[in-house]
């Protein structure tokens, strides 16, 4: 017969869709792939007919094969992973009836094959699957062969199922309790496999030493139901052998039971705990602690866990049936190994991989502007898509609230086609980060391993929030450390959760990060990540914003037509001004879900249909407006500057008013303050004093007159040097009685001698200037390069004027010494802007020139 294997009978649909039916479509996927072999002739497999044992599929057996057809087809075949097929036979005489043969056998394959003495071969057979034999022949080399064909196992039920395998599992405890030549280990092995009936079934019959004729009724038996009855019925009657020895000898077994109620003649709780079994046996009764262990076994093994979590679930599993867990300790169990096998250990999300133009496109679809963070996200998901993994640093999004940070985030997700996660940091523990070790009261798992087993999948877009918040509070433990070990590159493999004392892989999770203040995050921390800041909008990009996302959006949850509301752009100009002045979105989203709740009210009374948004619609819903013009921005006044602070809420203007008064020359300085500050403050009135000649101020003035520097809205901290320039303008204006331009903002450190240092935070303030109107900005000389973060409509819409020292700041914001001139004052509503007598009585008054 030609050489070869059995990948033709086992895989070429051809030949086995002739012997047999479709496989059910509940039977559990084969473990095991039978490789192909070229060689062997179509439609043939050699056959070894076996009489001392049955090879099971899935299982292993070594043999010395000394009946002579099957060293005839072993040594016509002596090629490496031969795969032929083994039938059980009940014939002593040759040549055999080739029709006995032709039933339900397996597909072994041939491994460790080694020829002994006396013309016999050792050699180890490892079962495959089922197959069913046909036309048997004994082959002129004197083996036999036949046709393969696939067989359908039919699967009952699982409740059945179960059922019957609850009932083998207890008769077996009884048998192996009696029976010497049942090992104790056999119940145990049997339940690490009780998430596949049929392969409990004849792993079963295989370790619990049944009979040729029984282990072939097994092997037979299609319907793994069946299957299982047949298991049962052979240890029913190996149960009733049992007892009727027992009974048989009644006297030997009084003795033998004087003898196990004898503690020094054995264990007593074993001796107990094994008469418990073989009584429970009798009465065909489970142990309830044993069928839910058994319950829990068979769902560790149904769940497909990795070979590690698996042993650790067992593990714990067994400590279910132990008498002395209690019911406590037991539900601490229970919970655990629900957990391990909630945990997607090796489940991905099935997305497309990491694909740059998807992310792209659902990035541009969610956002608006915001053209630079964009960028930067992008680079980080190439370098991830050209590597293929995700071991680079982490994107850390910077910016104020409401700018879009979590909505980034979930737009890559969108276009990785991954779960989104996120989890707030801030006043979170190291135990509720990494979890608590289980001996520990109320331990609970971790909230990062919480967060992938609640998405489902191990590699979700987990967004990190708050990260300039950690460890702040009174919080156990060290968070930091915590999070340096989970987001580590190289120990992300081996993330250990306390409570799970397992490895859980984040090497698929694609980590983001989120912050208000980047510089704020722990240094050892800070190190994993890549700052990406978005500084804000201007009010073009919230009016695009609004009229193209939010409204719609809006409109829509609130029950409104989209066509019914109608807003102009001058309108939505006015509601960015004068009530969402902020870095972000977020009061201009609740300031337009206020207006459409007022106009679903109408609605809903039937009121309107229809609405046109108006200034003055906004201020009968809205009241007057939050932000309203500051005198700074009506005309020039003495001592009254108009500088630039960086926040973390993003860019705000920070006016400072310094006042002389008569006094002894002293320098008071008010505005909750920081060290800082009020030592820049000490610097500019020295300055100003060496300067005193150039400014025309006269030097008796500060001896005879007190300086008093504050910075409004006292409540809040302040610190930091890049107010220096506007202070020495401040001082340098009052002393001067030289007003100062309103419509000019500033920011830059000071030195006594005057030099203009670089400060931070160029796009944060330049932007807080735009948004309140000023359009003339002095910067000093070397933030000239910051600029380029600045968008090109704000830059294009803007004059800014690059400064080395103080002199250069007097010369474009200091105005000439007006007049005194009366003026008429006329007090004004709040909120309302001034009116053009107002604007006409300020310039008169001001003298200023126009902006450069």
């Amino acid at each position: 017969m030609p050489r070869g294997g059995i990948a033709r009978f086992l895989h070429a649909s051809g030949s086995l869709a002739a012997c047999g039916a479709a496989p059910s479509p509940n039977r559990p996927a084969m473990r095991k792939t039978v490789k192909p072999d070229p060689q062997q002739a179509p439609g043939r497999i050699p056959v070894l007919p076996i009489r001392s044992t049955i090879v099971f599929p899935m299982g292993a057996t070594a043999l010395q094969i000394g009946f002579e057809p099957n060293v005839g087809a072993l040594n016509a075949h002596p090629e490496r992973d031969l795969v032929v097929a083994t039938v059980a036979s009940t014939e002593d005489e040759l040549p055999l009836d080739p029709h006995t043969l032709e039933k339900v056998g397996v597909a072994v394959r041939v491994l460790d094959r080694l020829n002994l003495p006396g013309g016999t071969i050792q050699a180890t057979l490892q079962g495959l699957r089922r197959i069913r034999l046909t036309q048997v022949r004994l082959e002129e080399a004197g083996h036999y062969t036949a046709v393969a064909c696939e067989v359908e196992e039919a699967y009952p039920p699982q409740p059945e199922a179960d059922e019957l395998v609850e009932r083998i599992l207890t008769l077996l405890g009884g048998v192996a309790a009696k029976v010497e030549r049942i090992p104790d280990e056999v119940p145990r092995v049997l339940r690490m496999n009780l998430a596949d009936p049929g392969r409990f079934a004849d792993l079963a019959a295989s370790l619990c030493n049944l009979t040729l004729p029984d282990r072939d009724a097994v092997l037979q038996a299609l319907d793994v139901g069946e299957r299982l009855r047949v298991v049962h019925r052979a240890l029913e009657e190996t149960w009733r052998r049992v007892r009727e020895i027992e009974d048989d000898g009644e006297a030997a077994a009084a003795a033998g039971d004087r003898a196990r109620d004898d503690p020094s003649a054995r264990d007593r709780p074993a001796d107990i705990r094994r008469r418990i079994q073989a009584l429970q046996a009798a009465l065909g009764e489970a142990d309830p602690l044993e069928r839910e262990a058994n319950d829990m076994l068979r769902r560790i093994e149904r769940a497909g866990l990795p070979s590690r979590i698996a042993v650790a679930a067992r593990r714990e599993a067994e400590r279910l049936r132990a008498p002395q867990t209690t019911s406590s300790e037991a539900v601490e169990v229970r919970a655990y190994i629900e957990a391990l096998i909630a945990l997607p250990w090796t489940r991905g999300s099935g997305g497309p991989g990491i694909d740059l133009d998807a992310v792209r496109r659902a990035i541009d679809d969610e956002h608006l502007g915001l053209l630079e963070a964009k960028n930067r996200l992008l680079e980080v998901v190439a370098v991830a898509e050209l590597r293929g993994d995700l071991r680079g640093p982490i994107p850390c999004i910077v910016g104020p609230s409401g700018v879009g940070k979590r909505t980034l985030a979930m737009a890559i997700a969108k276009g990785l086609g991954r779960p989104f996660v996120r989890l707030e940091l801030g006043g979170r523990s190291e135990g509720q980060l990494v979890g608590t070790r289980r001996t520990r009261g109320g331990a609970l798992m971790g909230k990062i391993a919480q967060s992938i087993r609640d998405t489902g999948v191990k590699d979700p877009v987990f967004l990190l929030e708050e990260l300039d918040e950690v460890g702040l509070g009174n919080v156990d433990g060290d968070p930091v450390e915590a999070l340096e070990e989970a987001l580590e590159p190289e120990n992300r493999e081996q993330f250990t959760d306390r409570w799970l004392d397992v490895a859980l892989d984040l090497s698929d999770v694609f980590f983001i990060g989120s912050a208000s203040d980047f510089y704020r995050i722990p240094r050892d921390l800070r190190d994993l990540f890549i700052e990406i800041r978005i500084a804000g909008y201007t009010p073009e990009e919230k009016i695009a914003i609004a009229r193209e996302w939010l409204l719609p959006r809006i409109v829509a949850e609130h029950g409104l037509q989209a066509d019914a509301v109608e807003v102009s752009d001058e309108t939505l100009l006015f509601l960015t001004r004068g009530y969402a002045r902020d870095a972000g979105v977020g009061n201009l989203r609740r300031s337009l879900a206020s207006v459409m709740r007022y106009l679903a009210r109408q609605k809903a009374e039937g009121e309107a249909e229809r609405w046109t948004l108006t200034p003055a619609l906004l201020e009968e819903v809205l009241g007057y407006p939050r932000y309203s013009v500051t005198p700074a921005e009506v005309a020039p006044e003495v001592g009254v500057v108009t500088g630039l602070a960086w926040t973390a809420s993003g860019g705000e203007l920070m006016f400072i008013e310094a006042l002389k008064m008569p006094g002894t020359g002293r320098l008071i300085i008010t505005g909750l303050l920081g060290d800082v500050m009020r030592e820049s403050v000490s610097a500019a009135f020295s300055y100003v004093r060496s300067r005193a000649a150039e400014l025309g101020i006269a030097t008796e003035a500060f001896n005879d007159y007190d300086i008093h520097v504050h910075f409004p809205v006292g409540a809040t901290p302040k610190d930091g040097p890049s107010a220096g320039a506007a202070v020495t303008l401040a001082i340098a204006s009052s002393l001067a009685d030289r007003p100062v331009r309103h419509d000019v903002s500033l920011t830059g450190e000071v030195t006594l001698r005057g030099k203009i240092l670089e400060i931070g935070g160029v796009k944060e303030k330049v932007l807080a200037a735009y948004r309140s109107g000023l359009r003339t900005v002095i910067l000093p000389a070397p933030n000239r390069r910051d600029l380029r973060d600045v968008p090109e409509d704000v830059r294009s819409g803007m004059s800014f004027h690059f400064v080395d020292r103080m002199d250069q700041v007097f010369e474009l914001a200091l105005v000439e010494r007006p007049e005194a001139r009366p003026r008429e004052l006329h007090a004004e509503e709040p909120g309302r802007p001034p009116s053009e007598r107002d604007r006409q009585a300020a310039s008169e008054g001001g003298g200023g020139h126009p902006p450069e």
